[in-house]
């Protein structure tokens, strides 16, 4: 799907010298923007397009290339129920297949105007198991102009495992990806996954064979989940939630519970809540789950019959908890086409290089930022875990996305722009723990009365560590102004009871009166005293 590149220039991005971090993985050097290219874009080779066919919905995603972090640059999906009736008359409804060809002429038209390098184009259960999916496909590759893959219920697990292994950060547990057509069972271990099955239980199945009764839906879904014993494997686990209608759940758990976040990737429940909850859903009136305005139109009608997989799913494997994965079938598509180097790299560290590339004053000085902090919390004697390092990295490398704003919006603006961040491998505490530290470092000192709602995520003690990252990145942009090669000529020791900055002799000019009176604040906060050596 090409078409002839527009001359548009655009200025050459800054170029970033790559450092190694104390996670052990190079910060990647960004390749020089195309000409096509607006600065605001990555050139990571072409653009990806991914057409995936399902049995509610058939979207369309547009990436900005193939990467750890994948970036939508383009996402629109058309409910066009192609698994409506698949259950009963064993054939795509004439009418969804004549919705689904005028949304992938839309697609096709699409991908052309916006030059996509590359388009992969999938099909789900309505598509395999219909007597004329196979015909409906044939016309929707001359459409496409790709050759469409039509997923085994094998192939679609494995898929959404590699989904959630590349947007969960060391998942275990059990993933079910719930579609249209299908539920799809697979164990998932950190990057290792187990055969996955498929059970005849989507959301529009349910509503088929049930002639929408959720009540005679209820006896075939407690037959095919008592039949799934690899859920036995979950128990005291993770169940990984994949799939619109179950990620249409958790925004109206969200939405009645007040939550402070309304990011679904990452949003946790506890299993007895999430069970409770299932129930009430389930149980409720059609007429009443029609009028939730939280939840698309087209989605209402099978929440009930999401809530009700759920709930048996929750009952007979006992999860220790329920979290909302929104990387599923596309995106382990995505990163099965990686390389296993890139596999492994951190997907959240890799997104906070980005914003530091796109956003930032000066790239590198992000990247000095980090080896700058590692000084810090070595010379102060901080204890530090995996998880949380690698949160300061990412915390580090986005404390100057903020700088354009107004001064008295720049922590608020800073601090939206990270916490509804598109980027996975992070929880919600994660995503406030980052998205506070940068606030912090804006906004200085806050009164309780005064915190963003989003800290009520945190403990009182990732509370005073993100308050303590703040504090510190407000010494280091007044030392260095966010340019680069200042950082480096500075460094922290301790003498004593003393917190003690080192100014080499060619940046000693910087050191001043407004530097040492934020040096104290960073001092005092672990419970030490300020000293500024010029060497």
């Amino acid at each position: 799907m090409q078409s002839e590149k527009p001359k548009v220039s655009a200025p050459p991005p800054t170029k970033v010298k790559i450092k190694r971090t104390a996670l052990g993985k190079p910060l990647r050097k960004r390749k020089r923007a195309r000409a096509d290219l607006p600065p605001s874009r990555i050139h990571l080779g072409p653009t990806i397009a991914v057409i995936d066919i399902g049995s509610n919905s058939v979207r369309l995603v547009v990436y900005e290339g193939l990467a750890r972090h994948l970036t939508p640059i383009f996402n629109e999906k058309a409910l066009c129920g192609l698994g409506r009736a698949v259950q009963t008359t064993g054939m795509l409804a004439q009418d969804a297949v004549d919705s689904a060809l005028v949304a992938l002429r839309r697609y096709r038209a699409l991908c052309r105007s916006m030059n996509v390098g590359r388009t992969y184009a999938i099909a789900t259960a309505a598509c395999r198991d219909a007597s004329n999916g196979e015909d409906f496909i044939a016309q929707a590759e001359k459409i496409c102009g790709v050759e469409i893959e039509i997923l085994s219920g094998a192939r679609e697990a494995k898929l959404a495992a590699l989904g959630v292994i590349s947007g969960i950060h060391q998942p275990d547990g059990m993933v079910g990806d719930l579609g249209g057509g299908s539920l799809e069972l697979i164990d998932v271990r950190g990057h290792r996954t187990k055969h996955g099955v498929t059970l005849p239980l989507g959301g529009l199945a349910l509503q088929d064979i049930s002639h929408s009764s959720v009540r005679r839906a209820e006896r075939l879904v407690m037959t095919e989940v008592a039949k799934a014993t690899q859920l036995k494997a979950c128990r005291g686990r993770t169940f990984y939630a994949v799939g619109g209608t179950w990620r249409a759940l958790a925004r109206l758990h969200i939405f009645q519970n007040a939550y402070p976040l309304h990011v679904m990737h990452g949003y946790r429940l506890p299993a007895a809540e999430a069970l409770a909850f299932a129930r009430r859903v389930r149980r409720v009136s059609s007429g009443a789950l029609r009028d939730i305005s939280v939840v698309a139109e087209a989605r209402r009608p099978l929440l009930a019959y999401a809530a009700l997989v759920l709930e048996h799913i929750i009952r007979v494997a006992k999860p220790k908890d329920i979290v909302i994965s929104t990387y599923g079938v596309r995106e382990g598509l995505l990163f099965a086409e990686l390389s296993q180097e890139d596999r492994r790299a951190d997907s959240l560290v890799a997104a906070a290089q980005d914003l530091n590339y796109l956003r930032s004053r000066s790239p590198k000085q992000g990247v000095e930022l980090v080896a700058w902090m590692d000084g810090f919390i070595r010379a102060a004697g901080l204890k530090e875990t995996p998880q949380e390092r690698r949160l300061r990295h990412a915390a580090c490398l986005m404390a100057d996305i903020g700088w354009r704003a107004h001064p008295d919006y720049r922590g608020e603006q800073a601090l939206n722009v990270i916490a509804n961040g598109n980027f996975g491998e992070v929880d919600h505490a994660g995503r406030a723990f980052i998205a506070l530290s940068v606030y912090f470092r804006y906004a200085g000192s806050v009164e309780d009365k005064d915190m963003p709602e989003i800290a009520l995520l945190l403990t009182a003690k990732e509370l005073a560590r993100a308050r303590l990252l703040g504090t510190a990145f407000r010494v280091a942009q007044l030392i260095s102004a966010a340019q680069p090669g200042i950082l480096p000529a500075t460094r922290f020791s301790t003498r004593g009871h003393q917190l003690v900055l080192h100014f080499s002799r060619k940046v000693a000019d910087l050191a001043g009166e407004r530097v040492m009176n934020r040096l104290k604040q960073l001092a005092r906060q672990v419970g030490r005293s300020a000293v500024i050596v010029t060497e």
